[in-house]
């Protein structure tokens, strides 16, 4: 159902079951899927990709020009996948030429007021807590967790099952699997909790916890402790993911639990 106080274009591809709210603006440039319900006061711009199933409630603004002065009118795209939910007066502004488009992945949740930058990709399962800003080319991995009032730097990476405690400034890469808080941003520990909830055997969390051992406890050199990591650790497909992780962060990895 789409009220007759909405505008919508009428090139715009809108599947069956749709709902869309009073006030809300809809351009020609967009397809949403079905059964996607858009509450009252939306405005969902040029390039907006939208899948099924989602929820978007008041003040949310999808698809925007990026802000970023190096844009020059290009015609790119913000996806968003199946089953996200997206709060009240999020912003999720389009790509620009350096990867054509944002993404947020399916079953994601971004509270209210969360700000996703231009050419930021965000993976499946994701929960972005109220407030956190997102800046341009961040690149989320899945099943992360982000508590309110984060601050994530350009080009920052955040490795999948990750958790990052509530008004961080992230301005290093986040590896995978960890808890980071403090300030400046540090290693917490081992997101056991949310691993366990995830289904992850206790078996394979003692084996990520050893390497993050390896790294942020028992060496103060990361090329020393990636080498003893590969060198005295079993082989398993999560140690591999932490040390590739590392290894291709041009940026540095955050912080050990003493400065390290």
């Amino acid at each position: 159902m789409i009220s007759n106080l909405a505008v919508v274009h009428p090139d715009a591809r809108i599947a069956g079951n749709v709902e869309i709210g009073p006030f809300t603006t809809i351009e020609g440039n967009v397809e949403i899927g079905e059964g996607t319900w858009i509450g009252p006061n939306v405005t969902i711009m040029n390039g907006a990709r939208i899948g099924k199933n989602c929820r978007i409630f008041p003040g949310a603004v999808i698809s925007a020009i990026p802000q970023d002065l190096k844009f020059e009118g290009e015609e790119t795209t913000v996806e968003i996948g199946d089953f996200t939910t997206i709060r009240e007066c999020c912003t999720i502004n389009r790509g620009t030429k350096d990867k054509w488009k944002t993404k947020v992945g399916s079953n994601c949740l971004l509270m209210a007021y969360v700000h996703i930058a231009h050419d930021a990709f965000v993976g499946n399962n994701c929960i972005i807590a109220n407030s956190a800003n997102i800046a341009g080319h961040v690149e989320i991995e899945d099943f992360v967790i982000i508590e309110g009032v984060v601050a994530i730097q350009q080009f920052i990476r955040v490795g999948q099952h990750s958790f990052i405690a509530g008004g961080s400034l992230v301005r290093k890469n986040v590896p995978p699997f960890i808890k980071a808080a403090r300030e400046p941003l540090s290693y917490a520990g081992v997101n056991t909790i949310g691993l366990r909830r995830r289904g992850m055997a206790n078996e394979t969390i003692a084996h990520i916890e050893d390497v993050y051992r390896m790294i942020y406890v028992h060496n103060n050199n990361m090329s020393r402790a990636i080498h003893a990591a590969e060198m005295e650790l079993p082989n398993t497909a999560e140690k591999e993911m932490i040390l590739e992780f590392i290894r291709s962060s041009d940026k540095g990895i955050i912080r050990g639990p003493q400065g390290l």
